[in-house]
């Protein structure tokens, strides 16, 4: 008996736990929010978790919240195409016009308020139309929250007018042509640095959805939670898991089978509803602290949808420019949305 096989036994007899090191693939995951909010409770840690047991003990997955690896969350991507890190979690707004095609699932009017439908229409469109732009990466899953509401410090909004001249913090660029749509002005920056700028007055709103309330404190800096009829949300954005394609391709069959089996279709449909319950949650907390939420009129709503319709025709010319189909991207994504729809 060898001595390494030995040393495992008598581990065993002894009733001790195997260390990590006798792992044979250890995977840091990378991204920018705390270690006890939603996402990393609700979403990384139980995929990260269903992976390992898929692998049967091979793979063991750290998970280092709050940028605690260094650099800011726009750095995410290129951390894990340098294989900086591992994996990454991350906004794919934050790195502006690299994941065009990605973005149509963004777009309000496209997008409305059921993120298992939109990730289910991700998943499906993926290797078709999505994959040739996360060249360096090994996309594990995408996914999409609920939609962006609009959050108000002050100024209570019943009328798109009430948003004229307000300057409201945007995740992506997509938000961005929206917000303009809206004749506010937008103020992009990574999530985690919105408390602070609507304590300080630098925006008087966000485009963000309710379910980041508890974690950020958001209803502590807010007054207002606004949305449509129906949930009707201003779009919303597109988040990627992703692996360093160049220690993806290193894995033997069974270890990427772990992987795949823990991302698929079953998933994408589940981390949707999870997404929807963390929202209902997020806007609970928001009320419960004196908050109100308001619920646009059907006339409002009808309203608000047509002044956002523009921007799917922005982001269609923006993108012919680069040897894209925009209208054919937002037809077959609304057609397949639809398809998964509730």
């Amino acid at each position: 008996m060898k001595l390494t096989t030995l040393a495992l036994s008598l581990l065993a007899t002894l009733g001790l736990s195997i260390p990590a090191s006798a792992q044979e693939h250890v995977f840091k995951l990378h991204h920018f929010l705390g270690a006890e909010g939603a996402v990393q409770k609700k979403t990384l840690e139980p995929w990260a978790q269903r992976v390992e047991a898929n692998s049967g003990g091979k793979v063991k997955i750290e998970i280092f919240p709050s940028m605690s690896l260094g650099g800011r969350p726009p750095e995410l991507v290129q951390q894990a195409r340098d294989g900086t890190v591992d994996m990454i979690w991350t906004v794919n707004g934050y790195t502006p016009g690299v994941f065009p095609r990605s973005e149509a699932f963004e777009l309000p009017n496209v997008h409305t308020n059921d993120p298992v439908a939109t990730n289910l229409a991700m998943g499906e469109m993926f290797e078709s139309d999505l994959r040739q732009e996360y060249a360096g990466l090994e996309v594990m899953f995408l996914h999409t929250h609920a939609g962006q509401a609009v959050h108000m410090r002050e100024k209570r909004v019943e009328r798109i007018e009430d948003l004229q001249g307000v300057k409201l913090r945007i995740p992506a660029r997509t938000g961005a042509w929206s917000i303009e749509a809206l004749g506010a002005a937008p103020a992009a920056m990574p999530v985690p640095e919105l408390p602070q700028a609507l304590a300080k007055g630098v925006v008087g709103g966000a485009l963000i959805p309710f379910e980041i309330i508890p974690s950020l404190k958001i209803e502590q800096q807010t007054k207002f939670q606004i949305e449509g009829q129906d949930d009707y949300r201003v779009g919303t954005i597109v988040f990627q898991l992703s692996m360093n394609e160049t220690r993806w391709k290193a894995l033997p069959d069974d270890v990427k089978q772990a992987f795949r089996d823990a991302s698929g279709t079953e998933w994408l449909a589940e981390l949707g509803t999870i997404w929807r319950e963390n929202d209902n949650v997020g806007l609970k907390v928001a009320t419960d602290a004196g908050n109100e939420h308001i619920v646009l009129s059907t006339t409002e709503t009808a309203k608000l949808k047509q002044v956002l319709e523009p921007v799917v025709d922005r982001w269609i010319e923006e993108v012919s420019g680069r040897g894209i189909d925009g209208a054919d991207m937002v037809k077959r994504a609304r057609a397949a949305i639809a398809k998964h729809g509730s």
